[in-house]
């Protein structure tokens, strides 16, 4: 399984730096979130500390010397605005002038707990009017408070009251007067500062998420323009012929400041480089094909004449000795077959040049069935079958060339296949598609030379030598055909099995198949 940052490297540059902007505000708040609040928690505490230390000295002067003068056998008399207390008219010492509500006070003697002198300080629990009384501590409480020792200052939290912090003080009587100050008032004001906090924090984090989600999307805009530039550019045909590379960088993508325009400047540096390269490339090649064309249409006269000339001396009525016409036999042979090289590579060169193909109707049936009658002709020792549809099958194209693409193949199988090979010849309508197959059962293609065959001059071993006068350039013109029929050719052989595959569109009435009975009623097939 992926992990996060495998996953966040896979998604785009806009969320990534969306996703990466809002991870640092997230961080950057969290970070001050935790800084304020522990300041702010330093600062409570301070304060709660010096409100105990205060509230501790008030209760010890309240207490006094409980030898000395103030410690009368009677209770003490409440204060002016101070109730008695809840539980038995009297009021504990340490309640006087000063105190907060909820101050907490405990006095211990032995371990045990003076509970007239100890409670807690109410003034919400009058017993008169608005008067404060006192809250006597409980067992559960006092239990917590009797681990406190001297001149130690900790929080605790009582059963029933909530935290406190707390200090013990050694009175003169060596009694333990412990002291505390609540803490909820200070708690609940550090929760609603990190609640503000947080609430903050996100709703800040994601303003500025959908905020810089659209700051972005506005800024990365130049790299998606120079993005569908190279997009348009790698969707041209640049392989041959003519190209006109004039898609380029708008002017405003390639500002140098600016990293997409650094970017854009150096595409187009690019485009321009490879123009340059493709139209010398183009020059180059048109040079070339000129030659050939211009060469083959001009040996196509002196080959001629060499085989006027070989053929007139061969008939002449004055004896000619045996060596003189195996010599003339053999110059009009190779005269032969320079000239269907010449005719092959001035083909070719008008193709390679774009020069248009008729465009008509032609019943491939018959093209197959003619073509297949000439091999058998030509290749007696090979057994020749037919797989043809009952109803006649029609593309759009030039008859000749497409002629010469069955004759090709063919004659590649018979002049590359043993004696005794079985050739099938096979026509697959495919709706938009025609397919035409030519299937043998020789020995195969060798697998060095299947991905260069439709190579010009491309040559295999001896099993598929030239022993027939082959040119090498019979499948080179077979692809350049098909090509110029916005077709396509491909070849799978294997020992045993060998087949070529030529796809060519269907004619524009075509799905449908005329019927015929020219290939139903062939005794050939």
């Amino acid at each position: 399984m992926p992990s996060p940052l495998t996953r966040l490297r896979r998604r785009s540059l806009r969320s990534r730096l969306v996703l990466t902007t809002s991870a640092l505000l997230v961080a950057v708040g969290l970070v001050i979130g935790v800084v304020t609040t522990l300041a702010l928690h330093l600062s409570l505490t301070g304060q709660a500390r010096d409100q105990l230390s205060t509230t501790a000295q008030r209760s010890q002067r309240f207490v006094g010397d409980p030898d000395g003068p103030d410690a009368g056998g009677g209770a003490r008399v409440p204060p002016p605005g101070v109730a008695a207390s809840c539980v038995d008219g009297t009021t504990p010492s340490f309640v006087g002038p000063g105190q907060r509500d909820g101050t907490l006070y405990a006095r211990f003697a032995d371990g045990q707990l003076l509970t007239g002198q100890s409670g807690v300080f109410d003034d919400e629990a009058g017993t008169t009017g608005d008067d404060p009384c006192v809250r006597e501590l409980t067992a559960a409480q006092a239990d917590e408070l009797r681990a406190v020792t001297d001149d130690e200052t900790s929080r605790v939290d009582l059963p029933g009251l909530g935290s406190y912090l707390i200090r013990g003080d050694v009175l003169r009587d060596g009694s333990l007067q412990v002291t505390g100050v609540p803490l909820a008032e200070a708690d609940r004001t550090l929760l609603t500062v990190v609640g503000v906090e947080a609430a903050v924090v996100l709703g800040g984090v994601a303003l500025a998420a959908v905020a810089g989600s659209f700051l972005v999307r506005r800024d990365l805009a130049p790299l998606r323009r120079v993005a569908a530039t190279a997009a348009r550019v790698s969707e041209l045909e640049l392989d041959r012929g003519e190209v006109d590379l004039s898609l380029r960088v708008p002017d405003a993508d390639t500002d140098e400041g600016t990293e997409v325009g650094k970017v854009g400047v150096a595409l187009n540096r690019m485009l321009d480089n490879v123009g340059s390269a493709l139209e010398a490339r183009h020059e180059s090649e048109q040079r070339v094909r000129q030659f050939v064309a211009d060469a083959s249409h001009e040996l196509r006269t002196p080959l001629a004449a060499i085989r006027g000339y070989a053929e007139l001396t061969r008939r002449s009525r004055e004896p000619v000795p045996d060596d003189v016409r195996h010599a003339l036999g053999r110059v009009e042979s190779e005269a032969v077959r320079m000239t269907g090289l010449v005719e092959d590579l001035l083909l070719l060169a008008r193709l390679d040049s774009g020069r248009p193909l008729d465009r008509e109707p032609v019943d491939l049936t018959m093209t197959v069935l003619d073509a297949v009658s000439d091999a058998r002709v030509a290749g007696r020792d090979h057994t020749w079958r037919l797989d043809l549809p009952e109803e006649a099958v029609e593309v759009v194209g030039d008859p000749s060339r497409l002629h010469q693409v069955l004759t090709n193949l063919l004659a590649n199988a018979r002049t590359h296949t043993p004696p005794g090979t079985t050739v099938t010849v096979g026509l697959v309508p495919d709706g938009e598609r025609t397919h035409v197959d030519v299937v043998d059962d020789g020995p195969g293609i060798p697998e060095e030379l299947r991905p260069r065959v439709f190579e010009r001059f491309a040559r295999g071993d001896s099993s598929r030598s030239r022993a027939a006068g082959s040119t090498g350039l019979g499948l080179a013109i077979v692809q350049a055909v098909v090509s110029s029929h916005h077709g396509s050719v491909s070849v799978e052989s294997r020992p045993g099995r060998t087949a070529f595959r030529v796809t060519l569109p269907s004619a524009p009435e075509h799905g449908a198949h005329r019927p015929t009975t020219a290939a139903a009623n062939d005794p050939r097939r």
